[in-house]
């Protein structure tokens, strides 16, 4: 495909294309090409086109995606779910992408470059994207999926108290997916004859999560040092409120985003859904952190070269934390 055209989408090109007139034939070939969308779709492309609203570009991503997936997954479009996976949960393959990509450059008069396309991996993904392309805007980190192979590689935390099945990390926060199995050691006890999650276990999965993106780096360090995983501690979670109950076979979807951070203190806001229902919010999740101290240049002196090298300065101790957890 086509590269993006250079200078196509800034202010100026964005105001030239809401005065040249939207023609009556422009408007059938615009029918044409969306017959099989909804009429909302068809629509909000039309208002688009003649006005070059923004805020139409949503409702015209989302109308070209649903009229490429099977009837029975369309109404999980409906519940504007961005962290619908496009592969996973909408079966959409490379082709099927393609087409979709074909669609959009047409109606909404844009070009894509297909290298453009291999960090798009959720329907947020998509929809900010082509936002960003129509407005102009410079395109926001990638998101990075991690399967649990590459979360447990990472995390200090380890099966069987490891409650995350896979994340994904972008520039504004983590989310993360756990499928509660009935197997959980904890769930023998509670309750009798009853399996149910027990909230502190949930808030263990957020603060994991939390975990995990300071890992990756959602939080910029200072001095651009690494976080070092064996001194991030749970310290506090506040603002919480628990809405439903979570039971073996229901997925549990994590998200968090940060709030503040100053070393040695990083504090997210967290939630839990059960599809679209709530299952936890915490307003304030804070962990504390510290830095990977880096290796000491070997020290000689002029008597005797093969002098081993001093130690490092040794680090500065964990702060403290009566009833710390290790989230």
């Amino acid at each position: 495909m086509a590269d993006a055209v250079q200078n196509g989408h800034g202010p100026r090109a964005q105001l030239l294309a809401a005065a040249k007139p939207f023609t009556a034939e422009e408007e059938s070939a615009l029918r044409e090409a969306l017959k099989r969308c909804s009429a909302a779709t068809l629509e909000a492309a039309i208002q688009f086109r003649k006005s070059h609203d923004v805020a139409q570009v949503p409702v015209v991503v989302i109308g070209v995606i649903e009229r490429f997936v099977e009837p029975s997954l369309r109404p999980k479009l409906k519940e504007a779910d961005d962290e619908l996976r496009l592969v996973e949960d909408l079966g959409i393959d490379s082709l099927t992408m393609m087409e979709i990509v074909i669609l959009v450059e047409d109606v909404l008069q844009m070009q894509i470059n297909n290298d453009e396309l291999r960090n798009l991996r959720t329907v947020g993904d998509v929809k900010t994207f082509i936002d960003c392309k129509v407005r102009g805007l410079p395109q926001p980190k990638p998101t990075k999926f991690m399967p649990v192979e590459q979360i447990v590689a990472v995390m200090p935390i380890q099966p069987p108290f490891l409650f995350l099945n896979e994340a994904s990390i972008n520039g504004h926060g983590a989310q993360g997916k756990y499928k509660i199995s009935g197997q959980e050691f904890f769930l023998q006890g509670h309750f009798k004859d009853n399996p149910v999650m027990p909230a502190s276990m949930m808030l263990e999965a957020l603060g994991q999560l939390a975990v995990l993106s300071l890992i990756e780096g959602l939080v910029p360090s200072e001095d651009s040092r690494q976080i070092d995983p064996k001194t991030i501690f749970f310290t506090s979670c506040e603002g919480v409120r628990c809405h439903r109950m979570c039971k073996p076979g229901e997925v549990l979807t994590l998200a968090i985003k940060p709030k503040r951070a100053k070393m040695p203190l990083a504090t997210f806001e967290g939630s839990i859904r059960v599809g679209q229902e709530k299952a936890v919010i915490a307003e304030e999740l804070t962990l504390t952190f510290g830095y990977a101290e880096s290796a000491a240049a070997p020290e000689t002196t002029s008597s005797d070269a093969a002098e081993e090298p001093k130690r490092s300065a040794s680090p500065v101790p964990p702060t403290p934390l009566a009833a710390a957890m290790n989230a």
